[in-house]
């Protein structure tokens, strides 16, 4: 496990800005460079790196170019675009950046089967027909996860990016001979964020709704290597089912999803009011799944209530150490897929809630299939994890900003009106919500406490021990590249034709 990944950016404050413009280093043509329009936005809206607590961002920008389909709802380059609002309003001064490196297939194997993952990583558009309907349906291949060039280093990527989280936050949780907060340790963070991450359908040995690999799985696994007790909350429009799955008969990980729930209409059909773990009550997991089954149409004000008095009694039972909060943006209004009526900083007020307990927090992507108003949420929860607040009008000088303006598109803002947009229907009242909020409370009370575990800290040099992962990651990519090398035009010249295809012609 290595903490001392490439940082792309350390922290630096932003440049003092001169009559607009940074010291030195103007461009030939006397108009201000992007770094010079950046350091002015950030200036603008008082970007700060934080003074209480240390965020660190994690990304690896090769996933964003790989392909689900024309058609296929799931679109990588939403995190190309989230990935432009977060620099170009100087978000990155606020943090540590990190360049993440590829999982390996021993850390996906934490979970995942060698079997299925072999077959993920000799899995491409020309080796598929080698594979009959049957075989791939036993592993989950079909329309919602289809198969495209690159799926398995897809895979690897995002799942590299959660593990890099997760390990600063453990360095945080390690002894250090600094004052003061925990994360002054080189190399720590007391919030860690990956939007590439959230994948939380993909179970053991099989994808599932538009997941391959279950890197919350995986990163709750890591987290529990030092942290007692794990909250895991998910605030998708689609039931957590893969991680509810993954920890069913635990009881140091307690998991709360906010979700639709149509068992017959809508995926995955999981996480009813009964949905409570397993049924035998001496299991150690029993009780210890929390659901909230919800209807189309939810407006803010509900939503946040629910939100708070469930999480903050989760919370007060519970006792987590720390908590992984996945913010799957098709619970957003005008979402492709999902049909509920939050807006922007609503959503984002579960990200202050979970903030507010002062615990070790990852926060991870998932879901949203509007990337407009995708890119627009995880910037806007970027800046909440920063002590950030952002200026509406989107910066000028955001690259692709066509996909923000205009009727319908959020009229080049950060908050637009998501339900001026499209609204739906709400098919809630507050009884019905009351209900839910007694049914998990009643819940609650039957757990038997915080389960209390004896921890042994990992060595302080787990954290050097680079050398043989270098090499284990060399041969992987040497292994992976004499595959290509077979039928490799081919899957190079579909790379080129589908790279980022949605920015041309494809923003809904």
């Amino acid at each position: 496990m290595d903490i001392a990944q490439p940082v792309v950016q350390t922290w630096d404050p932003a440049p003092t800005l001169t009559n607009g413009l940074t010291n030195g280093n103007h461009s030939t043509n006397g108009l201000p460079t992007i770094d010079e329009l950046v350091a002015r936005t950030a200036q603008e809206n008082g970007i700060e790196r934080p003074s209480t607590h240390t965020v660190s961002f994690h990304y690896n920008s090769s996933v964003e170019s790989h392909h689900f389909g024309r058609s296929h709802p799931m679109k990588p380059w939403r995190l190309q675009l989230t990935k432009q609002l977060v620099l170009s309003y100087g978000l990155q001064y606020a943090m540590d950046c990190y360049e993440t490196r590829s999982a390996r297939m021993d850390e996906m194997s934490e979970f995942h089967t060698p079997d299925y993952l072999s077959f993920l990583r000799k899995l491409t558009p020309d080796t598929m027909k080698e594979y009959n309907e049957e075989t791939q349906q036993s592993f989950g291949i079909g329309d919602d996860c289809p198969v495209f060039d690159g799926l398995y280093d897809y895979c690897s990527l995002y799942t590299g990016s959660t593990l890099s989280a997760v390990r600063t936050l453990l360095a945080a949780n390690q002894p250090s001979s600094h004052a003061g907060r925990t994360s002054s340790r080189t190399g720590a963070s007391d919030i860690a964020i990956n939007w590439s991450g959230g994948l939380h359908h993909a179970n053991k040995s099989k994808a599932s709704g538009f997941c391959y690999v279950n890197d919350i799985v995986l990163a709750i696994q890591l987290m529990l290597t030092q942290h007692p007790r794990v909250l895991y909350i998910d605030i998708d429009v689609h039931h957590g089912d893969g991680v509810e799955h993954a920890f069913a008969s635990s009881d140091r990980v307690l998991t709360l999803s906010f979700h639709k729930y149509d068992p017959l209409e809508f995926f995955p059909g999981t996480g009813g009011p009964n949905s409570m773990g397993p049924e035998n009550p001496h299991n150690p997991g029993a009780k210890h799944s929390l659901n909230l089954p919800l209807k189309d149409g939810i407006e803010d004000d509900q939503y946040k209530w629910l939100f708070d008095k469930c999480v903050r009694e989760a919370v007060r039972v519970f006792q987590p150490t720390a908590i992984v909060l996945q913010c799957g943006g098709d619970s957003l209004g005008g979402d492709r897929l999902g049909k509920f009526n939050l807006n922007i900083r609503a959503h984002g007020h579960c990200v202050k809630t979970c903030r507010s307990f002062g615990l070790p927090l990852l926060l991870l992507g998932g879901g949203g299939y509007t990337p407009r108003n995708v890119a627009r949420l995880w910037c806007h929860e970027t800046a909440l994890a920063t002590d950030s607040q952002l200026l509406n009008t989107l910066p000028a000088h955001v690259p692709h900003i066509q996909a923000f303006r205009g009727p319908g598109r959020g009229d080049g803002l950060l908050y637009p009106t998501l339900t001026d947009i499209k609204h739906h229907t709400n098919d809630h009242d507050w009884a019905y919500l009351q209900e839910q909020q007694r049914r998990i409370f009643e819940q609650l009370r039957y757990l038997q406490g915080a389960p209390s575990v004896q921890m042994n800290q990992l060595p302080d040099n787990i954290w050097e021990l680079r050398e043989d992962i270098e090499a284990a990651m060399k041969e992987e990519d040497e292994e992976r590249e004499e595959q290509n090398g077979v039928n490799g035009d081919g899957a190079r010249a579909r790379r080129v034709r589908e790279k980022n295809i949605g920015i041309r012609g494809e923003i809904p």
